[in-house]
């Protein structure tokens, strides 16, 4: 390649924000961390990746020398910082194929995201970083197969609700030692919200303080981020995030906040859009997202697919920014406006937007990563009268079946639902009509406990409901994560759960496992 060529290449790339390491090109020079102002490790937030796709990905990181400053900064000056990032073909780094220069900015928290793209399809890779003498960890990473392609398998976990006071994340840990390839992060990542029921030491002698300044949620997400369990999750494989509720205020709906406390910035929508904004921008600061989640003041896209080959779509949601409020606060019994079929949990344009993804797909699986409960779980039993939850599908039940029927008229080969939010593992057969017992099973819904939120909990794995709602299979209340292995022929599921999290060191086992085979729709239990 000529210089002119050469030259025209880079500016296109730099343009599109896009960076490029082109071969031959001369490694980057950078400043010393003296010469930067750097004394310490700015490394203390970890490192990460995400959005994987047939030539790339995105690689993250966010310098901090002093993590949990009240002004959010970490600690770093008040000006731009040079870091370079390389990625290879070994864990040793000596085969490096990429690399390049950026700048962490003061206005982004110093938090970097480097969209990398000409890399090899299905391929594992290895990145680090280097501000001045200090190298960062080195993560593992992986782009998606190419289009055409059908990988023999995948193997992808899934978490969520990681309260920090409530618990250690030795979940995080195990799910790293058992080595996926892709990692989904269902929601409630981080809690706005202290709790007074501190198990961690660090977080005991705190303000109880409820999170609502773009200071306050730069902070609280580095002192998750600060977690060495939660880095090392982060460095096994890339990750696909979507957020809950509690990365901004608990239950809220679109603009409408949990209640309205002038204290909490709750009292007006528009009090509660400056709020939102916040902790939108320090969730994107956070998150190894693309340039299109940059968020938009109190707007900000992270609904998309993400494409495994011909095995697998990665449907990832946004069940909170465009709802419907809430019929109430909770759960209610015989609450007909939830029956309305106007009403919407997704909002019309990310509706069509699945609803065009399932007429469109060509893949084995379409995987539905999203919130809160999508099955029918009615706690009574009298016939005639529901009780259930209104912050779940159950209060949007005319959304729930659109989307439902959409699978079901697009032909959908393996419709599979992921959730989180509930605390409790769950495994749930999926119909149209749940009302209608002669309603065939057109999909599953798996579910995640949640890595710490509600302590340790306990070795229950029957609720009374599961009673009289037969399409609910499978219940614990431990805390943990699900693993899966995707093949074209089946997709299993490991439900993982400890004993405790109220201290460090808990085993990890396998309570339950389920298999869905491929056309098949429901569950089969497995041993």
């Amino acid at each position: 390649m000529d210089d002119i060529s050469r030259r025209a290449l880079l500016s296109a790339c730099l343009g599109a924000g896009v960076l490029v390491s082109l071969p031959g090109a001369a490694a980057p020079g950078i400043s010393t961390a003296e010469d930067a102002g750097l004394r310490g490790d700015p490394f203390m937030l970890g490192i990460a990746s995400g959005e994987p796709w047939p030539d790339g990905f995105v690689l993250w990181t966010r310098l901090a020398l002093d993590p949990l400053t009240e002004d959010g900064l970490g600690g770093m000056p008040s000006r731009s910082i040079p870091v370079a990032w390389e990625v290879a073909e070994d864990a040793a780094m000596g085969k490096v194929v990429a690399h390049g220069l950026e700048y962490a900015h003061v206005e982004n928290a110093h938090s970097i995201h480097v969209e990398l793209r000409g890399l090899k399809p299905g391929r594992e890779y290895f990145y680090r970083f280097r501000c001045g003498r200090h190298v960062s960890p080195t993560g593992r990473t992986l782009t998606s197969p190419a289009p055409y392609e059908t990988p023999a398998a995948l193997a992808m976990a899934f978490a969520s609700c990681a309260k920090y006071e409530q618990g250690y994340f030795t979940a995080y840990a195990h799910l790293a030692q058992d080595h996926p390839d892709l990692v989904l992060h269902l929601g409630d990542y981080v809690y706005e919200r202290r709790s007074g029921t501190d198990v961690r030491e660090e977080a005991r002698n705190r303000d109880v303080l409820e999170t609502v300044t773009l200071e306050g949620y730069r902070q609280r997400h580095a002192q998750y981020k600060s977690d060495a369990d939660l880095q090392a999750a982060h460095a096994i494989a890339p990750w696909l995030v979507v957020w809950d509720d509690h990365e901004v205020d608990n239950n809220y709906a679109d603009d409408v906040p949990e209640d309205r406390s002038p204290a909490e910035m709750n009292d007006t929508a528009a009090r509660f859009r400056v709020r939102r904004a916040a902790a939108f921008k320090a969730y994107y600061e956070n998150m190894p997202l693309r340039a299109s989640s940059v968020p938009a003041g109190a707007d900000m896209k992270i609904y998309r697919t993400i494409r495994w080959g011909q095995l697998a779509n990665f449907h990832m949601m946004d069940t909170r920014q465009y709802r419907d409020a809430q019929i109430s606060g909770g759960w209610g019994k015989n609450l007909a406006g939830r029956l309305d079929k106007n009403r919407t949990i997704t909002g019309t344009r990310q509706e069509k937007w699945l609803l065009e993804g399932f007429r469109n797909s060509t893949q084995r699986w379409d995987i539905l990563g999203q919130q809160v409960f999508f099955a029918e779980r009615d706690r009574n039993e009298a016939a005639g009268i529901d009780d259930v939850s209104m912050d779940s599908w159950d209060g949007y039940a005319a959304s729930r079946r659109r989307i439902t029927q959409g699978w079901v008229d697009a032909k959908v080969r393996n419709a599979v639902v992921l959730t989180g939010d509930v605390h409790r593992h769950w495994a749930n057969e999926l119909k149209v009509d749940f009302k209608d017992p002669a309603s065939p099973v057109v999909g599953s819904e798996l579910v995640s406990t949640s890595i710490t939120s509600g302590g340790n909990g306990s070795d229950a794995t029957f609720d009374p409901i599961m009673a009289w709602n037969p399409h609910l299979k499978f219940f614990n209340n431990q805390r943990g994560y699900v693993n899966t292995r995707i093949t074209k022929d089946s997709l299993r599921a490991d439900f993982r759960v400890l004993d405790f999290v109220s201290r460090p060191g808990s085993p990890v086992s396998t309570k339950a496992s389920f298999q869905i085979n491929d056309t098949v729709p429901g569950l089969e239990p497995r041993a």
